[in-house]
């Protein structure tokens, strides 16, 4: 979600990408796309977890929260704010920055200004940067700043890149844009999965953040209860948990309930979507952070539900997978998400600059899970890190922390995901589907994820 556009600026890059993600990635050619997938996978239609919400124009510079709370009546908050919240900077005192280990970001289109605008974004707050690899899975076509749909897949990429690069500043980012225009109008899950597949077989990333999804209930022969057409696309995640690398979702900004197939409108009754739902695929969740100017807490963290809702509830494809044995009394016989949260309410969005549209370029304030999920990414290379391999499949040890409470925060004030009129779920003390297991703690949640996750 886009809350406000504002001013300008320059920066310079620095760092680069391994030898071996661009041999690896020399090979990718529309045939190569064609290869990958599987025959018969049907286009499903994807949505970026980042619908477009403009309050303001022309700021010159990212502004304190005391003003946008006069301006827009939200808070914002910067990466440094973040840092604090999370208690990241101890890591970062550590050496703990995500260096040597590669983040992989999904989106169509991409955007042809991300290299520019993480520099600009970075140099703002004193950040490094870091080269970001691009990589046309297909045929891309040239960006069009007046098609919307471009835009806003260009605004999921500036979020993604940026959050995920706030956490772990010194982790390897690949962008990897799908050319999905070439479905009439479909978004291609089967172009993504295929994309990701060939990465993760060329050893290319060590985690990937996927901030789309599409309603299970969309999926083709959903309402026969043939649920062959999202199990058809799930090859990539599987080849995931064979190379170990870790899968991870946003789980949507429609609370309880989501989009139907138009995009358009919402369900009236609870649903859930894919990927985010899939037990192979960590799904992040969304909570409202309420901080002061140097980030510390004002009062514990509640439920993103202000312009969006943090998407949680049941699966209607599939069962309970094992890792939430412990928590079967909530989600009962069916996979329950999300599995944890981090922030992503627009009411205390993240400040993110981009200049993908030359009528619109400068500073704006974001949320959703699109926020949240990679946010999340950056703290799963910081883990990887500590841990010195790819910590893979990372659910099981997710709840095994929560139990003993290592480093999660229960979210448990009350509040609700409740989203277009269909009710949603409370946080309350232990796992909920609002926030999962809750959010984090960083200076003891990294090493004890890095300790637990034990694949090599």
């Amino acid at each position: 979600m886009h809350i406000a556009r504002t001013g300008r600026g320059v920066a310079a890059s620095t760092a680069a990408v391994t030898a071996l993600v661009a041999a690896a990635l020399a090979t990718t050619s529309q045939a190569g796309v064609s290869a990958a997938a599987p025959a018969a996978v049907p286009h499903t239609k994807a949505v970026p977890a980042l619908a477009g919400h403009v309050l303001a124009h022309d700021v010159a510079a990212p502004l304190p929260i005391a003003q946008c709370q006069a301006k827009w009546h939200i808070a914002c908050y910067n990466p440094l704010q973040y840092r604090t919240a999370y208690n990241l900077n101890a890591l970062y005192r550590k050496g703990i920055t995500g260096k040597g280990r590669t983040i992989v970001i999904v989106d169509s289109f991409g955007s042809p200004t991300v290299q520019h605008d993480l520099d600009v974004y970075s140099r703002q707050f004193g950040l490094p940067s870091t080269k970001v690899k691009v990589v046309k899975w297909g045929h891309v076509p040239a960006f069009d700043p007046k098609n919307s749909d471009m835009t806003g897949w260009a605004g999921e990429t500036t979020l993604d890149v940026e959050m995920a690069h706030a956490v772990a500043p010194g982790a390897k980012i690949v962008v990897v844009e799908t050319g999905v225009a070439e479905t009439e109008g479909t978004t291609g899950l089967p172009e993504m999965m295929s994309a990701e597949k060939h990465l993760i077989d060329h050893g290319v990333g060590d985690v990937i953040s996927q901030s789309f999804g599409a309603t299970e209930n969309t999926f083709p022969g959903f309402g026969r209860g043939d649920f062959s057409s999202i199990k058809k696309l799930r090859y990539a995640f599987q080849a995931a948990a064979r190379k170990n690398v870790t899968v991870l979702a946003s789980s949507g900004d429609g609370g309880a309930t989501d989009n139907t197939a138009d995009g358009k409108d919402y369900y009236k009754k609870r649903v859930n979507s894919w990927p985010s739902s899939d037990p192979l695929v960590t799904s992040v969740g969304g909570t409202q952070l309420h901080l002061d100017d140097k980030g510390r807490r004002v009062k514990p963290d509640s439920v993103y539900n202000d312009y969006g809702a943090g998407g949680g509830g049941q699966s209607h494809v599939f069962p309970r997978p094992a890792f939430q044995n412990g928590v079967k009394k909530v989600v009962g016989a069916r996979r329950g998400t999300p599995d944890i949260s981090m922030a992503a309410a627009v009411d205390g969005g993240a400040w993110i600059y981009s200049s993908f549209d030359p009528t619109a370029t400068g500073w704006d304030v974001s949320g959703g899970t699109s926020e949240a999920g990679p946010l999340f990414s950056g703290i799963v290379a910081l883990a990887d890190q500590a841990a010195g391999h790819r910590l893979g499949d990372i659910n099981a040890a997710l709840y095994t922390l929560s139990r003993h409470g290592t480093g999660v925060v229960d979210v448990k004030d009350g509040t609700d995901n409740s989203y277009a009129g269909v009710k949603g779920y409370k946080a309350v003390k232990g796992y909920d589907m609002a926030t999962g297991v809750g959010t984090l703690d960083a200076l003891r949640f990294v090493p004890a994820l890095a300790k637990a996750a034990r694949h090599g």
